[in-house]
């Protein structure tokens, strides 16, 4: 088993028109027993900004500390919030400083940017971009939810309707992996607003 399965995950951001949704799973398990039903993938950054870390969990939370403080340090020297590009770049250097022994997760990065353009993007380990114009996935999951997403995204999608699909994505996706599940995740944000919502999935 490879060590980014050990805890399992499923993570999955979507852009809408001037929107954006990012959502996971909530299992925490060691290997194929589960350890924590509430776990929490998804981390604000700021208001218009969001990320979420999958892989192993030590590894994404020591992760997620070190980004946040450099984000601090950015605010008080910058007195303004990142840019969802300068953050993704921010991230990437971390992880490639780390390159020969690497933070053993996988990033997805959502914001909305200047005049409320949703960006997206996901890395790998050492910090290789994929940068997406519709969805980008990460986690043990992400075989099914490409599927999933191919099948179900459309362009333009206004905040309820990409509720909508990405819950369907992320329930369907994480019935046919073992490693993640027990209900989802989801925030959507809008120019004006963030909405946090619980899904509950099946509980096996």
């Amino acid at each position: 088993m490879s060590i980014f399965e050990y805890n399992g995950s499923a993570l999955v951001a979507m852009v809408g028109k001037n929107c954006f949704a990012i959502a996971s799973d909530r299992r925490l398990g060691v290997q194929l027993q589960t350890v924590a039903t509430d776990f929490k993938r998804i981390s604000q950054v700021h208001d218009r900004l969001f990320i979420g870390l999958s892989g192993l969990a030590t590894d994404a939370q020591t992760l997620y500390q070190r980004l946040m403080f450099r984000h601090k340090l950015y605010q008080l020297r910058e007195e303004r919030d990142m840019k969802p590009e300068t953050f993704a770049s921010l991230v990437s250097a971390i992880l490639y400083e780390k390159r020969f022994g690497p933070y053993f997760t996988q990033p997805v990065i959502a914001g909305l940017g200047d005049e409320d353009k949703p960006f997206i993007c996901t890395m790998d380990s050492i910090g290789a971009k994929e940068l997406a114009k519709d969805f980008v996935v990460a986690g043990t999951a992400s075989e099914s939810l490409y599927g999933a997403c191919e099948a179900m995204f459309k362009p333009d999608m206004e905040p309820e309707e990409l509720f909508e699909t990405v819950s369907q994505a992320l329930l369907s996706s994480v019935d046919r992996d073992c490693l993640s599940g027990w209900g989802g995740h989801i925030f959507v944000v809008t120019p004006t607003e963030v909405q946090e919502k619980i899904l509950k999935g099946r509980m096996d």
